[in-house]
């Protein structure tokens, strides 16, 4: 998708430091954190939303979670906890319409999120 922000990323069209990268997927810390690690999980592969995953493609969601269990224990914040968020269309929450999981840790989550 040539004006997907998340697939220039992935394509190394837009330079990030990368925290990880496989052929699968590429993380890198969120321009607009909102806790103190507050890291993105983008797939390679340009899907829009969850909603359009299909048989093919579902095993990118386990992935990508296992991706940032890695992330959390590297930097020392997987023992005290951590959020995985994934947003769906604009009601959800979703911003770039490109799947993506939010790594949040650092600090105490609140619940309901909001």
């Amino acid at each position: 998708m040539d004006n997907c922000i998340f697939c220039k990323i992935a394509k190394g069209d837009i330079p990030v430091k990368k925290l990880y990268e496989d052929e699968q997927v590429v993380a890198f810390n969120d321009v607009n954190p909102q806790a103190p690690t507050h890291v993105l999980v983008i797939p390679h592969t340009h899907i829009a939303t969850l909603n359009d995953l299909t048989h093919d493609n579902q095993y990118l969601i386990g992935h990508m979670a296992t991706v940032a269990a890695k992330i959390a224990k590297d930097v020392g914040h997987a023992e005290n906890g951590y959020r995985l968020v994934m947003n769906c269309n604009q009601d959800g929450g979703q911003s770039v319409f490109h799947i993506h999981m939010h790594l949040l840790s650092g600090r105490q989550m609140e619940w309901p999120p909001g």
